[in-house]
């Protein structure tokens, strides 16, 4: 009958001959366009304000120094990421634990991304950061 594993049955092919049909991986590793099937859930400045508990204009003010992504929509009003309020979260920290100013706090932002980015590439070579290279 079937002589895949349980697990493996959508993996690779699917069931038209033996002909290999390109999987989800190989699609989008070889395109450069994707195109969503469902609207990503954004969420409207009042929104973000309330969940964060900052002014409307402090965050206007941050979409501006770009510590925050925002786009606009179709009424042109901003409207941004779900995971807008945890980064409003993670620079209102920063600002009281460290006492930086905003425009400082923008390069404390990508340093800790790309610090984030290469233990991330630590972890998938098998090394962890605390060893010395």
């Amino acid at each position: 009958m079937n002589d895949r594993p349980a697990g493996a049955a959508g993996i690779g092919r699917v069931g038209v001959g033996d002909r290999p049909v390109r999987t989800g991986a190989d699609v989008s590793a070889s395109t450069a366009v994707r195109y969503a099937l469902v609207p990503a859930p954004r969420l409207s400045l009042d929104a973000v304000a309330h969940r964060s508990g900052l002014h409307p204009d402090l965050i206007r003010r941050f979409v501006a120094l770009g510590l925050v992504d925002a786009e606009r929509d179709d009424a042109g009003r901003q409207v941004f990421d779900p995971t807008a309020p945890a980064v409003l979260a993670r620079i209102q920290r920063l600002r009281t634990g460290l006492c930086l100013n905003y425009a400082s706090i923008g390069l404390v932002l990508d340093l800790l991304d790309r610090i984030s980015l290469l233990e991330a590439a630590l972890r998938g070579r098998g090394m962890r950061s605390e060893t010395p290279p």
